[in-house]
């Protein structure tokens, strides 16, 4: 970044308190040496003014203008330019297990609960340029979306690519998607690994214990944020197929297993959080983003370009016009 003119040695403009001195003194010189001639009355001179007379000051005036050039070219002018150069010392992966089962397109978040959770979940990736990002998807069963990789395009091209369908097993297996997380961050050898695991119900399918792959997950030190999803009370949610294959809506008991996913995340010392609206959603993750810091060193490059030259050669110039002039027109004067 290119900064304004600054001056190194600031302490020799305490010199340009001299220029007035000067001029006082070139004042008083003048008057003592300019002769008087006291008469009664011009009437009968007639007399041609010259103006070289009164322009020999801007011989003085050159020198103090001179002298002021040279005082600044001494504060030593400069411009600096500063580039900076970042290192990550700490890098973080991060799987994010995303819950798809048909009750994620409950409308208590607006426009549903999947759509509101990868509009935050976008934000929050393009906000970790320097860390690694992985999704796992989960409903019944679960299986890897996007291993974690640093290309931030692809993490957000198959966020926008998730959405229900009846391929996945119904249910949720919140086991199954908590292992398989963990599977694909057993082998990192990053100083820091995370999980964001989110579920709108309870674990009612799968293979695996949520128990027993909480218990995994503190076995290869990953740290488990759980987010609950869904409003307190009734929502309205899908409860049926249409024959047109449109979902039809209900209202129903909103169900989600609090103390199951607070144990998960006290186990593996993360934290549980519950997101009602689509307001709470978005600050959840902002406070997971502050939460898991990716420590980066800055090393800053300082450039300095220096301008006395400048005000040098315009002293000189200025300097050898005075010379030249004193010893041409005005030689008859000085």
């Amino acid at each position: 970044m290119l900064q304004g003119i600054t001056f190194e040695n600031k302490i020799f403009f305490w010199l340009l308190l001299a220029l007035p001195l000067a001029v006082l003194w070139y004042v008083l010189k003048y008057k003592r040496q300019t002769a008087e001639l006291k008469i009664s009355s011009l009437k009968g001179f007639k007399t041609k003014q010259s103006w070289l007379p009164k322009l020999k000051h801007a011989l003085f005036a050159l020198r103090l203008i001179a002298l002021a050039l040279l005082i600044t070219a001494l504060a030593r002018p400069r411009t600096s330019e500063t580039k900076s150069k970042t290192k990550t010392t700490r890098g973080i992966d991060i799987v994010m297990a995303i819950d798809v089962s048909a009750s994620m397109l409950a409308k208590d978040l607006r426009p549903n609960r999947l759509e509101a959770l990868k509009d935050v979940a976008s934000q929050f990736i393009k906000g970790r340029p320097n860390d690694r990002i992985g999704l796992v998807e989960y409903a019944g069963e679960s299986y890897t979306k996007t291993p974690i990789t640093s290309d931030k395009a692809i993490v957000l091209r198959s966020l926008d690519e998730i959405k229900y369908n009846t391929i996945i097993e119904g249910g949720t297996a919140i086991g199954m998607g908590l292992a398989t997380s963990v599977n694909r961050l057993k082998d990192s050898k990053a100083k820091s690994k995370v999980i964001i695991l989110l579920t709108d119900g309870v674990n009612n399918s799968g293979a695996i214990n949520p128990t027993i792959a909480s218990e995994l997950a503190v076995e290869f030190g990953i740290k488990v944020y759980t987010i609950g999803l869904g409003t307190n009370g009734m929502a309205l949610s899908p409860v049926a197929i249409l024959p047109n294959g449109r979902f039809q809506y209900d209202r129903v008991q909103v169900e989600i297993d609090e103390e199951l996913l607070k144990s998960i995340a006290t186990a593996t010392g993360g934290k549980y959080f519950r997101a009602t609206n689509n307001q709470k959603l978005a600050e959840i993750y902002d406070e997971i983003n502050k939460l898991e810091k990716t420590e980066i060193d800055e090393i800053k490059f300082t450039t300095y370009q220096e301008h006395f030259r400048p005000f040098v050669i315009a002293a000189m110039v200025l300097l050898l016009l005075e010379y030249l002039m004193r010893i041409t027109i005005f030689r008859s004067f000085v």
